[in-house]
């Protein structure tokens, strides 16, 4: 399977990101990224502490390659089967 849908998706994104950067510092109209997320914390607190948790989602699951016994990488097991080694 391709990945090219995912690098144009993501060279698009980080266009977007340029593009309206380049014009809130360009002009007092428009806000940079950083200061309407700080703008969105200062009214909503609360938002700060899900983007938090949204962006640790991702790291664990894009880099967490590491899944333990008895952890959802080897599906359900009743607690008697883990106790006696079945």
């Amino acid at each position: 399977m391709s990945s090219t849908p995912w690098i144009i998706g993501t060279l698009a994104a980080v266009a977007y990101f340029s593009y309206f950067e380049w014009r809130a510092f360009q002009s007092n109209r428009y806000k940079t990224l950083s200061r309407s997320i700080y703008d969105l914390g200062h009214h909503w607190p609360l938002s700060i502490f899900i983007m938090g948790m949204f962006a640790g989602g991702l790291a664990v699951h894009f880099f967490w390659q590491y899944c333990p016994d008895g952890g959802t990488g080897v599906g359900f097991l009743p607690f008697h089967q883990l106790a006696l080694g079945n």
